[in-house]
Parts: C-alpha cells; sequence; structure tokens
C-alpha cells in the first residue's frame, strides 16, 4: 500500500479505539461523533482527493508514495510539494492546519535531518530512517505534541522542580517508559499515530526525546477541550461542522515506547540541534505558508463577495481595506516563491528552501490574519449579527425573511447563508480560535521578530552603507 483512500483512513481511525476523552467521557467511536466527525470526513475527502487521477501528477511522488512525504531533492520538488499542499488547502479553504501534509512533512523533515544523529550518544538515526519507510509506504497519518504544560513561564523557571511535563521516568528491555503531560496535539485521537518530541531547550536530559507511537497504546490518553464544531449544518456552520480540527491535552500515564520507535533520548545537545540545525523548520514553513496563501485568497474572496453583496466598492475606505488584504496575498506569495527560487542544496543532498523569506512570511501572517477577520468584520458590521438558522427559513418566516434580509444582488437566504460564512471565519467560536491559531502558529511573534534579526546577513547591509558613507564621488 502506497497512498490510502478516505475510507481506508475512517477504517483505521475507528479500529483503533484510542483513549480519547471528550466532556469527561471516553469516546466510544470517534469517526461517529458529533464533536468529531467533520473533521474526519473532510480528513477523508482530503485522502480522496490525492488518489483522484486528474491530481496524481501532483499528490504521488515517482517512487508512488504521497508527495507530502516527498524529501526535496530538487527545486521541482519543492514546486511539486507547493503544489499538493495547495490543492488540499483548497480543499478546506486553509482551515485546517494539521491537514495530513503538515505532520507528514514534519517526518520527512527528520529523516532528512538524520545525518545530526549520526554517532551521536542515544541516537538512533536508522531508526529513524526505517520509520520513515514505514510510514510513507502505509501513508501513516500523524498528529504531535512537544509544548510543555503551561504553568511557569518566568526566565528562571527551569529552577523548579517540576513534574508536570512528559517525560521519562524509567528505561527498560523493552523501551522507555514515559509519565507527564503534553500540549497541544491538534486532531488527537484523530490519526494513526502521534509524534512526541522536545522543543529546543529542554532543562534535564529525562525531558530530550524524539519517538512515534499508536495513538491506542495502553496508558496514552487525549483530553479534548469542548467542540466548535458541534452544529452540523452547513448552512449555519460552513466551516466548523467540516473543519474542526479538536486540540488536546496528552497524558502518558508511565506509557511503553518500544525501542524500536525511540529515534534519541536523553540527548538534550542533540535534540536542539535536530531542530535548530535540522530540516524542520525551513521543510514545515515551507508547507506552512503555502497553506496561507490559499487561506489568504479564501478570506480575500469573501470579503470582495460582502463587498459586492451590499454594494459597497464605491467607498475608498472599502477599496482600501480590500486592497491591504490583495497586498497581503501578493506579499506572501513573492515570499513564497523567493524562498523556493533562493532554495540551496544541503551536504545530505536535500533541497532545503530559503529560510529568511519563510520566516518573514509566517512573521507578517501573524499580524495580517488577526486584521483579515477585522476588516470582515467591519464590513460586514450588523449583517454579521442579523443571521437568522437554517431552519427559520424552512418555517413559515421563509418569506418575509427573504423579503427583509434581501440585498440588491440576494433574496434573504443566500445573502445569510454569505454572511454566516463571513461569521464562521471572524466571529464564531471557531473562527476565534483560527484566529488565536493563527497568531501564534511556529511560536511567539516576538521571538521570530528575533530571530529574524539573527539570521539576516547584516553585515552585508552595513558594508553598504559604509561604502556609500566614504565614497569621494
Amino acid at each position: 500500500m502506497k497512498v490510502i483512500d478516505g475510507a481506508e483512513y475512517k477504517r483505521r481511525i475507528a479500529a483503533l479505539k484510542s483513549s480519547v476523552w471528550y466532556d469527561g467521557k471516553l469516546v466510544e467511536d470517534i469517526t461517529d461523533h458529533p464533536a468529531f466527525r467533520g473533521g474526519i470526513q473532510s480528513q477523508a475527502e482530503l485522502y480522496d482527493l490525492q488518489n483522484e487521477e486528474e491530481h496524481q501528477s501532483i499528490t504521488m511522488s515517482s517512487s508512488q508514495f504521497g508527495t507530502s512525504y516527498l524529501i526535496p531533492r530538487t527545486k521541482a520538488d519543492l514546486e511539486k510539494r507547493r503544489k499538493l499542499v495547495q490543492l488540499w488547502a483548497r480543499h478546506t479553504a486553509g482551515m485546517m492546519g494539521r491537514s495530513p501534509d503538515y505532520m507528514n512533512t514534519v517526518l520527512a523533515s527528520f529523516a532528512a535531518s538524520k545525518n545530526l544523529l549520526e554517532n551521536e550518544e542515544n541516537c538512533f538515526p536508522d531508526r529513524l530512517q526505517a520509520f520513515y519507510e514505514k510510514a510513507k509506504g502505509e501513508d501513516l497519518s500523524f498528529t504531535h505534541t512537544f509544548i510543555n504544560p503551561q504553568n511557569n513561564r518566568a526566565s528562571l523557571s527551569f529552577l523548579d522542580e517540576d513534574d508536570q511535563n512528559a517525560r521519562i521516568v524509567d528505561k527498560t528491555e523493552e523501551g522507555l517508559i514515559i509519565r507527564g503531560a503534553k500540549l497541544l496535539a491538534t486532531q488527537g485521537g484523530m490519526t494513526d499515530e502521534v509524534i512526541v518530541y522536545s522543543a529546543p531547550g529542554a532543562s534535564k536530559k529525562e525531558y530530550a526525546y524524539l519517538f512515534s507511537i499508536p495513538t491506542d497504546t495502553a496508558g496514552l490518553k487525549f483530553v479534548c477541550r469542548s467542540s466548535f464544531g458541534v452544529d452540523s449544518s452547513r448552512f449555519n456552520s460552513p466551516l466548523s461542522s467540516r473543519f474542526e480540527e479538536m486540540d488536546s491535552l496528552v497524558l502518558f500515564d508511565d506509557v511503553l515506547v518500544p525501542w524500536e520507535r525511540v529515534f534519541l533520548y536523553e540527548n538534550i545537545r542533540a535534540a536542539d540541534q535536530l531542530y535548530v540545525k535540522g530540516k524542520f523548520t525551513p521543510m514545515t514553513l515551507h508547507q506552512i505558508v503555502s497553506r496561507q496563501v490559499i487561506k489568504t485568497e479564501f478570506v480575500l474572496g469573501l470579503a470582495i463577495k460582502i463587498v459586492e453583496e451590499i454594494q459597497i466598492e464605491e467607498y475608498h475606505h472599502v477599496q482600501s481595506k480590500v486592497a491591504e488584504m490583495i497586498k497581503a496575498r501578493e506579499s506572501l506569495k513573492a515570499l513564497l516563491l523567493l524562498s523556493e527560487n533562493d532554495s540551496l542544496e544541503d551536504e545530505a543532498g536535500v533541497m532545503v528552501p530559503a529560510r529568511l523569506p519563510l520566516y518573514t512570511a509566517i512573521n507578517e501572517f501573524q499580524r495580517f490574519y488577526p486584521r483579515f477577520t477585522e476588516i470582515l468584520q467591519l464590513l460586514g458590521a450588523s449583517g454579521l449579527v442579523t443571521l437568522p438558522s437554517e431552519d427559520a427559513f424552512q418555517s413559515d418566516l421563509r418569506e418575509d425573511l427573504n423579503f427583509y434580509l434581501r440585498t440588491g444582488v440576494s433574496n434573504g437566504e443566500d445573502k445569510v447563508r454569505l454572511y454566516r460564512l463571513a461569521w464562521d471565519v471572524a466571529m464564531s467560536s471557531f473562527g476565534s480560535r483560527q484566529t488565536l491559531y493563527e497568531r501564534f502558529f511556529f511560536g511567539d511573534p516576538v521571538r521570530i521578530e528575533q530571530v529574524i534579526y539573527q539570521s539576516c546577513n547584516k553585515e552585508s547591509y552595513s558594508q553598504f552603507a559604509e561604502e556609500f558613507l566614504h565614497k569621494k564621488s
């Protein structure tokens, strides 16, 4: 098996019987639970999409595994990866940040960086490579978790004795024993596997690791937040009914991780180097920005539809707001293509996209996206509040609603359908989560600005100014 379809994806997830907890109760069948059903169905549609013959030049590699697992060796490979990400993103309006291409990219980036684990204590690059081959051969789906519980973020917090974080508590003949908690597994329980690893800066060796285990591993629990997608009506909740991915706290109750699934442990330097010097950052940022370009195009299109619906295009402030979104789209696309154009082949033969344009793009999007939702609110105004439900339009009120809520373009029902879509982007609980998600995707915006500052070749610019300063004519 090289790629799976949607039916196989759903069959596998249902068969796992993972320990997923929702509202204090153990979920019996996650594929049929209202809090998960929409996201699982949409994910299944992505798997179906990669099997459609008309798309296989994009969705499949020359070796007939999914393009999302492809380690790029040429600039053409980077372009192909971008096209695959954007094909899937168009199906979800860019609203699924953990669609399979993201985590498949994460695993591919680790495999592409296995040279950093060679000759390192407690590191197993051969196991990592073997697991990567298994994953792409079986088209496995993944979530991941790497953030410690949010308790003490002070600069000296590492001095605290902290037993909340997931950590290695024992080593046996069978493998590692993990106890504690991790955040924030989006799609927790909705995937075959969960990849668990350390963010840079682990304070103790027992917090340094990289492994992957099935989501139904004994002692592993996913504790979910309240769902934003319980209304299954496509009219009432056009996005949240389809693209709710769920987020979860991951609990490790003395979980056994078999040695063949352990790729590194108790080596802080190796864990840091895999993240800092490996391909994780450039490859995942390339996937993220590819999706964000499509998400920008969707929200831009929605803003234009509202302008057309209520015929406000003549106002200069309206044109200015839409122009903001157009400029954002053009900037993101240009930075994405620049990262591919300036990509370089590294010592391992991997074509690595340029990091600085991608860091710039994602940092800009952290500012752009909240502004996009604000613009939708400003354009839609009271129309985003006057939103009768689907049932109201099927009642005796239908004729009145169609008349009094009509515009010069549409009847009341069609106008409300459009505004419901904008509401689900800019005002619903689902939309608010999307905004928060994009604000902090890949880290705190200020820290990313620090990375941009530190990564920039400032000396070349300083030298330019210095030469001009002393130029005689």
